[in-house]
């Protein structure tokens, strides 16, 4: 996998570590939780979806958590001496510019390879090489673990998933706008961040549902900082708050969007007017939380085919649900 290329081991890794929810929520869907060493941003993955499967547990309480502070202590990975270290290694020069290519090559050297790419979108000056999808990332760490059986099968539920969703689609002439605005957004003094569509895994659920993109002709570049003047411009029938699921609890979600319905210019947009404020997903997906935040996103923005959302602490009767939640579990937990 690009940027590294090749790699080998000589044994299956017993302990890895991971950058973000990514590459972390895959391992997890290999049934490799008990061997993870160390995570960053432990605080902002959306843990609540696995408590949606049967029988299965996932605990961070062992797991060391890496913190940012002024920059990546390079000593964490030294100390955790993780055989493989799932992440694109050039993400550690960009986050923190004292890091060098002779720090990851040592590391490599020393203690393990690096194995990951950043796939959360494109548009990064230092990304200059090959893009994955999700899944061809994912085949990846699957031959890293030698976990091919456990892969094909969750492979499988996400192709069912995605068939059936695209097959009872409305025409797009009725499909919703949206919008995508980050819930780290300044709502109190009503500044906020806006995304185009994009491309890459970080919205992967909105292309598979055909979303039509609301603020891509608005947008220049990868993000814009936008006022309740501007977002009234464009006037989206839905506004999807990114990072909804991960960065805000169900009571801190609704605190933020009461300010958007109380604010006299927000609250002539469409999408307050008919309630469309929707809660949207991290853009750091791995299989196991991009199939719940693809169901979460169908049920959101077209409730009419697909059932209403019922929120992220209520699980769903079986009935409801999109995706064969026992045939998740049971290949996380060994029993497929």
């Amino acid at each position: 996998m690009e940027p590294v290329g090749e790699v080998s081991f000589e044994s299956v890794p017993d302990r890895w570590m991971s950058y973000y929810s990514t590459f972390g929520d895959m391992g997890i869907a290999l049934g490799q939780l008990e061997s993870l060493a160390g995570l960053f941003f432990v605080d902002n993955w959306p843990t609540a979806f696995y408590d949606q499967l049967p029988g299965v547990e996932v605990s961070f309480e062992d797991v060391e958590k890496i913190e940012m502070g002024d920059g990546i202590d390079r000593e964490v990975f030294y100390e955790l001496n993780s055989d493989v270290h799932l992440m694109d290694p050039n993400m550690l020069s960009w986050i923190d510019d004292n890091w060098s290519q002779s720090d990851i090559d040592d590391i490599r050297s020393d203690v393990g390879p690096f194995v990951g790419n950043h796939i959360r979108r494109r548009g990064y000056e230092w990304h200059d090489y090959e893009y994955y999808s999700l899944y061809e990332a994912f085949e990846v760490v699957a031959e890293v673990f030698q976990e091919r059986d456990r892969y094909s099968i969750i492979s499988e539920v996400h192709d069912q998933l995605l068939t059936d969703l695209q097959e009872d689609l409305p025409s797009e002439e009725d499909r919703p706008s949206a919008g995508f605005l980050s819930v780290n957004s300044d709502f109190e003094n009503g500044t906020f961040y806006a995304y185009p569509l994009g491309e890459g895994n970080g919205k992967k659920q909105y292309h598979d549902l055909g979303i039509d993109d609301a603020f891509e002709a608005y947008i220049d570049g990868s993000f814009a900082e936008w006022d309740y003047e501007q977002l009234l411009t464009a006037d989206p029938d839905a506004l999807v708050f990114l990072y909804g699921f991960s960065n805000a609890s169900t009571e801190g979600f609704e605190d933020k969007v009461e300010r958007m319905r109380d604010d006299p210019v927000g609250s002539q947009l469409t999408a307050v007017e008919n309630d469309r404020l929707h809660r949207g997903g991290t853009e750091y997906q791995g299989p196991i939380i991009n199939l719940f935040q693809t169901e979460a996103a169908a049920k959101q923005l077209y409730p009419d085919q697909f059932g209403a959302w019922n929120g992220l602490n209520e699980s769903l009767p079986e009935n409801d649900r999109l995706f064969d939640y026992q045939r998740v579990a049971d290949v996380i937990n060994g029993e497929s």
